[in-house]
């Protein structure tokens, strides 16, 4: 069954490596991650941002089908489906939809606001049984409609939020969503290592894992991140191994039109590199 990410991360913090966040977009992405998960004996988390819900329908379409594979395929391997960026009301949706996990954002409320709204959904989680990522200090970029304008988070608002017994939390420390611009002037691990000596211990989150080099992976995770969010990577790979395949006429010939045929090496894409990431995160055979 799938499991809250609560238990997956505090082990991750504890061994010294992260939980890869993947975000899903369809059919194709799920079972690409879930059965690389498998094959590498890895803790996964299954984000989906409200747009991508939309997009397969609903929440409750999504927990239907993640559900299903997760039982068809055979999985055993500690999974979790998370909200991603979440409002209040996709909050709410979430939880009714079956989630495991919530992340409910409210950094770009004014801090008192984000504290109250967090402490709302910190209990209502723990009721549910489910587990709450929160964050502080926007994260840069763009993620379905989700902006942020970068902000470093302050340390005295994350001790704050922590505090509210939230499970994981989100610091905003220079990182951004999608492709880093060329200049960027990388993560502020000063500021990282101050939210962890403040925090009480809990599990860190990285967004916009995409592009950040190996080095900076591995130093943000000593200083206390268990878990890394990858959606802009595997949406890249996907597209470049669709376009190879056009490019080189194979949907012209025979029945490579057909899309089990013409999206079968964007699945394999992002099989290689959740992969990848599993192995950069240090989360193989960690199950």
């Amino acid at each position: 069954m799938l499991v809250n990410a609560k238990q997956m991360l505090e082990k991750a913090a504890a061994e010294g490596y992260a939980v890869a966040q993947i975000n899903i977009n369809n059919l194709e992405w799920t079972k690409a991650v879930l059965t690389m998960a498998q094959e590498q004996s890895s803790p996964v988390i299954l984000g989906v941002t409200g747009g991508a819900a939309k997009y397969m329908v609903s929440f409750s379409t999504v927990a239907a089908m993640v559900k299903e594979m997760f039982k068809s395929l055979g999985i055993t391997v500690p999974v979790a489906l998370h909200l991603d960026h979440g409002t209040d009301t996709q909050c709410y949706a979430c939880i009714e939809a079956g989630f495991t996990s919530i992340m409910f954002d409210g950094s770009h409320y004014p801090f008192a606001e984000n504290l109250a709204k967090t402490k709302e959904f910190v209990e209502l989680a723990r009721a549910k049984g489910m587990s709450i990522e929160a964050e502080v200090g926007a994260i840069g970029g763009e993620e379905d409609g989700v902006v942020g304008a970068g902000d470093v988070a302050d340390p005295e608002e994350c001790r704050q939020i922590a505090e509210l017994g939230v499970d994981f939390l989100a610091a905003g420390i220079g990182n951004i969503h999608g492709v880093y611009p060329e200049g960027w002037i990388g993560l502020d691990f000063d500021v990282l290592g101050k939210i962890r000596d403040v925090s009480g211990g809990i599990p860190l989150v990285l967004h916009g894992g995409t592009g950040i080099p190996a080095e900076m992976i591995q130093k943000a995770i000593s200083l206390g991140v268990a878990k890394i969010n990858v959606n802009t990577e595997c949406q890249l790979s996907f597209a470049a191994a669709t376009r190879k395949y056009i490019e080189e006429g194979k949907d012209k010939t025979g029945k490579g039109f057909d899309p089990r045929k013409l999206l079968a090496p964007g699945y394999e894409a992002i099989r290689q590199t959740v992969k990848e990431k599993f192995e950069l995160f240090g989360s193989v055979g960690k199950a």
